[in-house]
């Protein structure tokens, strides 16, 4: 009868004295939490980018009036005061700013778009942000796929105010009035 031995889960094999061991840290995708190596620039199963903004500028709005509280912030002092800004939330592009002033301003996934907001929930041509005669900001959706919301509700026109979340697809923009900055 052959000798047979019995490992059990404790049982570890010995290591050489002085043998350097390699500790390896576990990277996760920031969007789908699938597990990378740690020199991946894109996630293989979401396509995210893992460059990381890590600088500590923060946005903080008033939540009863939209304004925005310390307005000198690196995020919004670029663009003149009185105008009106797009601040892009919970995406990888989370940070990008856009000014809203004189024409309409196009959102979507062709690169012809003045905001281009590349994944395939957005429609080619999805969303374009105007101003009625009166001169009051609106988001209109032009027949999107996936349609536009305003805070949670969809919408295929509608007047912002200051502090509205607009949801295109994945991307969620926080619409600042200019009168606010």
């Amino acid at each position: 009868m052959p000798l047979r031995t019995r490992i059990s889960p404790t049982t570890r094999p010995t290591e050489p004295i002085g043998a350097e061991r390699t500790i390896v840290s576990s990277v996760h995708c920031h969007r789908c939490g699938a597990r990378l190596t740690s020199h991946a620039n894109f996630c293989p199963a979401c396509g995210a980018s893992m460059a990381r903004d890590t600088s500590e500028d923060t946005l903080t709005l008033d939540l009863e009036t939209g304004a925005i509280l310390g307005a000198s912030d690196s995020l919004v002092e670029e663009i003149p005061a009185g105008v009106d800004v797009l601040l892009v939330q919970g995406s990888p592009t989370a940070g990008a700013r856009f000014a809203l002033e004189g024409q309409p301003v196009s959102a979507g996934r062709s690169p012809d778009s003045v905001i281009f907001l590349d994944d395939v929930t957005v429609s080619r041509r999805h969303v374009t942000f105007a101003r009625t005669e009166s001169g009051r900001p609106l988001v209109r959706d032009l027949g999107s796929l996936n349609g536009t919301y305003v805070n949670g509700v969809r919408v295929d026109e509608k007047l912002l105010e200051s502090g509205d979340e607009i949801q295109v697809g994945k991307f969620k923009l926080t619409f600042i009035a200019g009168a606010d900055r």
